[in-house]
């Protein structure tokens, strides 16, 4: 055995105190332990801090927080797992002692003690040296640690591969000054299909234990659980797999969140360089989060996640200082709409979009601080004559200044996720009505639908869900998207038709109230391709309806890759095939049709390129009939992004006019602000509505729309 003590900074000007473990000290932050690759020095310990257990930002510029030569055997350490002592001050970590430069075996694990998360004591046991019994072993991965109430002791547990056979899962109990092994490793747990598994991880619940691992050598790998009534055997497979992806995955943990019942399943999808993050209450069904949920600054790979006190994370961040850190994360107020809060480290400053009908005159910002670091203004401020700075204090008494604007942001219209906005106004209530697809499901996954009613554009209410697919729909119970709604009279009472895209075919319902409920057709409303159109390829989706004004007659639009038009019959449930048109206006045509009427022109707009791009836009063209021919103008943008204000992917609109006046506002979606860009595809469904002002030119021309985050004034309907 190896036995170092290490120092990582000169502990003589740093001052720290250990808690007496009788009184414990409230965890308000997550400790992040990982390493990052497998490449030449990356193959260490890093940190990374995080207020809410879902957004983790790298200390120490994320490099390593030790040096793994003086820690190591083999000059790269792997799989950091960390765990607070109980019934006792200290902190201990264990590792796996490799580096892959030199092949994927090792014989060798690394104990470490810590009173501060700073300075570490270490230990290197050779397992095939120190037990007679495992000196074939080719490899010994993923140590962890577990305090074994029963026994009063640490237990060790990790893999191990010996020649002939396959990974199992040992365990041994630690000594009580943490630097060696009690005995030889005993057996814990093996796969009863006799395949290798890999990376266990125990965490107890109720008086159980549940044990994570992952498999290796089958063709379905993943991460599952086994459950037992003690810690150091009989554990009981649980069927299927926990993690919530059909990507590789490995390097499982498991962690609480403070005073939540909710736990939180992590694990390393190492071929696609990402983490996942699954919840559960009961430790054996999980839901992924959604990436508008999860952000790391780093990519970090196998690591473990513990709570830490505020005291800590001070002396984390003195020990271990990051440039760029964002000293102020956010905001509690709940006058400031929390998913649209930017924060520019680099900048020093923080945008507070506030809610309609918030005073900005006394507005107490509730600013977020990154842990470790202290604000000296509290208390509310008047920002409706600019921005205010607040001084943020670091562990060293370093003061940084940050400014802070808010302003009143009426976009995105809605709160949360929703894409692919249809409005109408209704002559039942005299209320406008706006009906998105229900958005923030991870490959447009939604099963409902759901509507929002407002007197005035401006001040929303959630009418609830009017359509679901799993209990509404008998024909198709996916991908809920992209609805559209005609008001009709029909035998002298107004009825409402609800088209809407589901299983990429096009449904109907209909309801005597715009608010719901609906009932389904029974049966798709277009399941497949007319003839009529010619243009191949794309999807039955994006279903569009308008009724003529001049000739009170209505019509259907639709189509991914091409424009299908065509009359409908009196019904609203069926269309008139002999009228069946494509009206395809030219390549930027992708999906997304809107068509309106204004002055004796009609108006077709269509969104241009991916809804996952930040370049998804509108376009528009003008017909003298609701079937075309379309007259595509030569300047014919209507929306498109703007980057100075970090406003993208804006696109599949709808068209509303107040009704009695010449005010026309455009309804479409754009990427969530400001985290939509950084997403990637992931921001393809993970987007906002808005609304502005639509204007017209004299000669009829659409003006291009600025989008904003101001968005608009309330507006009145002029009764005629």
């Amino acid at each position: 055995m190896l036995s170092l003590k290490i120092s990582f900074i000169a502990l003589a000007s740093l001052v720290f105190s250990c808690s007496n473990p009788t009184e414990p000290v409230q965890k308000t932050v997550y400790l992040f332990t990982y390493f990052t690759g497998n490449a030449e020095g990356e193959e260490a310990v890093h940190y990374g801090l995080s207020r809410d257990g879902y957004n983790f930002y790298a200390l120490n510029d994320d490099q390593p927080i030790v040096s793994t030569e003086r820690i190591s055997e083999t000059g790269g350490v792997r799989d950091p797992h960390i765990l607070r002592g109980t019934n006792d001050a200290n902190l201990y970590m264990v590792l796996t002692d490799l580096k892959t430069d030199n092949g994927w075996s090792n014989t060798g694990i690394i104990l470490a003690k810590s009173p501060d998360l700073v300075s570490w004591e270490t230990t290197v046991i050779d397992l095939a040296k120190t037990f007679p019994e495992f000196s074939d072993i080719t490899r010994a991965w993923a140590p962890q640690t577990i305090y074994d109430e029963a026994a009063g002791k640490y237990m060790i547990y990790f893999s191990m591969l010996q020649p002939g056979s396959y990974d199992k899962i040992y365990y041994a109990y630690i000594n009580k000054e943490f630097t060696a092994l009690e005995e030889a490793p005993k057996q814990l747990f093996y796969s009863p299909d006799e395949k290798s598994c890999i990376d266990g991880d125990i965490i107890s619940k109720d008086g159980k234990f549940y044990l994570f691992y992952k498999t290796e050598g089958t063709a379905t790998k993943g991460i599952r659980v086994a459950v037992s009534d003690r810690l150091t055997g009989d554990y009981i497979p649980k069927e299927g797999y926990v993690d919530q992806t059909d990507r590789a995955v490995e390097g499982s943990s498991v962690f609480k969140m403070i005073d939540s019942d909710t736990y939180i399943l992590l694990y390393d999808m190492y071929i696609d360089g990402k983490y996942q993050f699954a919840e559960s209450t009961d430790l054996l069904n999980f839901k992924a989060l959604g990436a508008d949920k999860i952000s790391m600054n780093f990519h970090p790979r196998h690591g473990t996640i513990i709570p830490i006190t505020e005291e800590e994370s001070t002396r984390l961040l003195k020990a271990f200082p990051s440039k760029d850190l964002p000293l102020i994360l956010g905001s509690q107020a709940t006058a400031v709409r929390q998913q649209n809060i930017v924060v520019d480290p680099v900048q020093k400053s923080v945008y507070l979009p506030v809610r309609v009908d918030s005073s900005l005159q006394n507005l107490d910002a509730q600013l977020i601080t990154f842990p470790g670091v202290k604000l000296e203004e509290i208390g509310a401020q008047d920002f409706s004559n600019g921005a205010k700075s607040y001084t943020v204090v670091l562990p060293g008494g370093e003061k940084v200044t940050y400014t802070v604007e808010a302003a009143v942001a009426k976009n995105p219209a809605l709160d949360g996720y929703y894409a692919d906005p249809e409005i109408i106004y209704s002559n039942t209530d005299k209320k406008f009505y706006l009906y998105p697809t229900s958005d923030g499901f991870d490959g447009w996954s939604g099963t409902y639908f759901k509507t929002f009613s407002s007197e005035d554009l401006v001040h929303w209410q959630d009418e609830g869900i009017i359509l679901d697919l799993k209990k509404d729909v008998e024909w198709a119970d996916r991908n809920a998207w992209a609805p559209c709604i005609a008001e009709k009279e029909i035998d002298g009472k107004l009825k409402y038709f609800y088209y809407f895209s589901a299983a990429q075919n096009i449904g109907v319902a209909v309801s005597d109230n715009p608010a719901g409920p609906f009932t389904d057709k029974g049966t798709a409303f277009i399941s497949e391709k007319p003839a009529a159109i010619k243009r191949g390829g794309g999807q039955i989706i994006d279903p569009d309806v308008f009724t003529d004004p001049v000739s009170g007659k209505s019509y259907f639009y639709w189509g991914n890759g091409y424009m299908g038009a065509a009359e409908l019959n009196e019904d609203m449930l069926s269309l008139k095939e002999e009228t069946i048109v494509e009206l395809t206006p030219d390549g930027t045509y992708r999906e997304g049709t809107e068509v309106f009427y204004r002055n004796g022109i009609y108006y077709f707009l269509w969104s241009e390129d991916d809804t996952r791009s930040p370049d998804y836009r509108v376009r528009y063209a003008t017909a003298k009939s609701p079937l075309g021919p379309l007259t595509i103008p030569e300047s014919n943008m209507v929306i498109k992004k703007d980057e100075a204000n970090q406003i993208y992917g804006t696109g599949h609109n709808s068209v509303i006019n107040v009704p009695g006046t010449d005010d026309w506002y455009i309804v479409y979606h754009r990427f969530t602000r400001p985290r939509g860009l950084a997403m990637g595809g992931a921001a393809g469904f993970h987007r906002e509505v808005a609304i502005d002002k639509l204007i017209f030119a004299e000669d009829g021309s659409i003006l291009e729309v600025t989008p904003t985050l101001e968005g608009i004034n309330p507006v009145s309907v002029i009764d005629k």
